[in-house]
């Protein structure tokens, strides 16, 4: 299972991709989308949008893993993640592929094993789980994390479902 993990946000968007195999992750590719500050908003949705379909279409994963938004350091910027959640989002139900989100503190206790972690921990895990060379891109890193989070999760949502 080829497993799309995505850190949203409205500078930058980070992504991962990971391959399931059996009980073994290995890492395919992870990156950041950066949009252009002086574009208008509608602009920058449209580049994360338009990153991610490419993503999508090179790599076919079989499910995307979205992390949900927990705080903002305001109502306006609350607003802002939260629309590029959506071209997110978007990007993988546009072509037919399932959303899967998860709050930081999931993702957090998937790979460290605690919900309070700090970030350079997951960093860390994350280079151990996936034998990185060196430790990924912050963004890039999250949203490995987070398709680490849905690779953990995947089996027990589905017996859940049945």
């Amino acid at each position: 299972m080829i497993i799309l993990g995505i850190d949203p946000g409205s500078r930058k968007t980070g992504y991962g991709i990971i391959s399931k195999q059996g009980n073994r992750l290995i890492h395919v590719d992870n990156g950041a989308i950066f949009t252009q500050s002086a574009k208008d908003f509608p602009q920058r949705l449209e580049q994360i949008f338009t990153g991610l379909s490419a993503i999508i279409a090179q790599y076919r994963p079989d499910a995307v893993a979205v992390e949900d938004v927990f705080l903002a350091k305001n109502a306006q910027s609350a607003l802002k993640l939260g629309q590029a959640r959506g071209a997110a989002i978007v990007a993988a139900v546009n072509v037919g592929l399932p959303v899967h989100e998860y709050t930081a503190m999931q993702v957090k206790q998937a790979v460290v094993g605690t919900g309070r972690a700090e970030k350079a921990q997951v960093q860390q895990m994350i280079k151990a789980l996936l034998n990185l060379p060196e430790v990924a891109q912050e963004d890039a890193s999250d949203a490995l994390a987070v398709a680490i989070c849905h690779a953990h999760s995947a089996g027990m949502n589905s017996l859940l479902k049945r």
